[in-house]
């Protein structure tokens, strides 16, 4: 499989990198807000496009940051609890909708070119082998997660390496210039293992966390939260272990997406996260590299329920609440767009000596 390289040389290598992630420096908070402050408009009158601008200076070290190359990264991958009847949809949706994304037609696809965004589509664990394509990057850690009500997810060696996978992504696009990246999920079942994910890092009980996902009935959502309960009885994650959570109750998509979140932070490039199950990545990324929440933006609130108790976890406060739950990095899409929107305010903006515009009376 692709991406599973030696268990300790891909543990050596995260450890490594964690090591080096570092905040980002608060310099450049106070150059960009004394820039800001100095634009033709009252102080803070643009809100949290202002926050928005700051925190990508802050992060790229450059006080004119233009976002011309945007990456979506949509992970797929296959869950085993699928056996479970947790999922309104067959698991061969996984695979069709990966082929949808790769013929341009979803709305990962629509959102990517509104915002003039690359879609980059990662095999992390889809249950079947797909055809190559020039569109599509090949990661499989294996066909799909194990049932998680049944033991783990995957085995520890699968963990690092689905995290090493999204990594390596982030470096191979930092080289071709990327300046903002954001997540994107595809897998049936994988609202599950996220519920999973939030119940045992932040502590509350699965019923709190677990939503109707694709469309599932109270009968089905009874199923779903009581097969979360199991699983996490059964697998015992210790929540202050993201590798462990991930291993025992996560999936191949969400390890991934943990990478690139840790690779973002490891590159010093913004990293926009989409909805649940990029919220459940970047909380495996948060504990594993307590640093790297520095470098997230979280684009939306998701109505998936256990979405706001992920999103005080981690302390973000997303961009905007458009009811969406998509997922695909739909929700991240647009969030580029705000971030861009942010940056050319604070690049093509006017200042008050500029304009011959009055400031305010002292």
């Amino acid at each position: 499989m692709a991406g599973k390289g030696n268990f300790m040389d891909n543990k050596e290598k995260l450890g490594l990198i964690v090591s080096k992630v570092k905040s980002p420096d608060k310099k450049y908070y106070v150059l960009a807000q004394e820039k800001l402050d100095n634009l033709t408009k009252p102080l803070g009158s643009l809100g949290r496009l202002e926050e928005l601008a700051k925190q990508i200076v802050g992060i790229s070290g450059n006080l004119e940051p233009v976002l011309d190359k945007k990456y979506i990264v949509t992970m797929a991958a296959d869950h085993g609890v699928v056996d479970e009847g947790i999922s309104a949809y067959p698991q061969e949706v996984t695979l069709q909708m990966v082929y949808n994304f790769l013929r341009g037609g979803a709305g990962i696809n629509v959102l990517s070119k509104h915002i003039g965004a690359e879609v980059v589509v990662v095999d992390m664990g889809v249950a079947s082998d797909l055809e190559k394509s020039p569109s599509l990057i090949n990661k499989k850690i294996g066909y799909g997660t194990k049932n998680m009500a049944k033991g783990a997810a995957m085995t520890s060696e699968e963990a690092v390496a689905s995290i090493i996978a999204g990594i390596e992504i982030v470096e191979e696009y930092a080289k071709k210039g990327a300046k903002i990246i954001g997540t994107g999920d595809m897998g049936i079942g994988n609202t599950t293992s996220s519920s999973a994910i939030v119940s045992v890092i932040a502590g509350v009980d699965a019923s709190m966390v677990t939503g109707y996902g694709t469309g599932l009935d109270e009968k089905g959502l009874a199923n779903k939260i009581e097969v979360i309960k199991k699983a996490i009885s059964l697998n015992k994650p210790n929540p202050n272990d993201g590798l462990d959570v991930l291993a025992k109750v996560g999936g191949f998509e969400i390890g991934g997406i943990a990478g690139l979140v840790i690779g973002c932070a490891y590159m010093k490039i913004p990293v926009v996260i989409d909805g649940f199950i990029s919220g459940a990545g970047a909380m495996i990324a948060q504990s594993i590299c307590p640093a790297s929440k520095e470098y997230m933006i979280a684009s939306h609130q998701s109505v998936e329920k256990g979405h706001k108790v992920m999103m005080d976890k981690l302390g973000l406060k997303p961009l905007f609440n458009l009811d969406m739950r998509l997922g695909e990095g739909t929700g991240a899409a647009l969030g580029i767009g705000l971030a861009e929107a942010s940056v050319k305010i604070l690049n093509e903006m006017a200042t008050f000596k500029e304009a011959g515009v009055s400031e305010k009376s002292s």
